[in-house]
């Protein structure tokens, strides 16, 4: 239920909305750290990339960076930084279940209206193309 406000008798929805701000904690100590090791570790994993010897396989060149940036993106789970992203992806599933998808019908249908609105804007715009290519060259520079 809404307050009113002493003096004008109005609504106070200040209260309300900031009822609903959320609070990130920035610039945590173990955050940055977390962050930083993160950095580190896929730095590491590129360095490995390229001061492996050339007699090792290709492929493990490779997973040198994957496996860096996998376990980078491990750490980097654990930060304020890493809860938003799951908050997000928990979110966005959330707000996907809520979709109402077409039907297959309702696709084909859309489909072939804008194939067939393409074409005819196509042949329209070509003949437009015509007319100014006759106008111009014709007439234009004969004069």
């Amino acid at each position: 239920m809404l307050e009113l406000d002493a003096n004008t008798a109005v609504p106070d929805t200040k209260k309300i909305m900031n009822a609903k701000a959320e609070t990130i904690a920035t610039g945590k100590a173990t955050d940055v750290g977390l962050l930083t090791l993160a950095v580190l570790i896929v730095i590491a994993g590129v360095a490995a990339y390229y001061l492996l010897p050339v007699t090792v396989a290709p492929v493990l060149h490779t997973l040198c960076v994957v496996a860096a940036l996998v376990v980078a993106c491990g750490v980097a789970w654990f930060t304020a930084a890493g809860r938003g992203v799951r908050s997000y992806v928990r979110e966005t599933q959330f707000e996907m279940r809520k979709v109402v998808w077409p039907t297959r019908e309702e696709t084909v249908r859309t489909t072939l209206v804008v194939i067939l609105v393409v074409v005819i804007l196509s042949i329209l715009l070509g003949l437009i193309d015509l007319l100014l290519k006759t106008v111009i060259l014709d007439w234009l520079l004969r004069l």
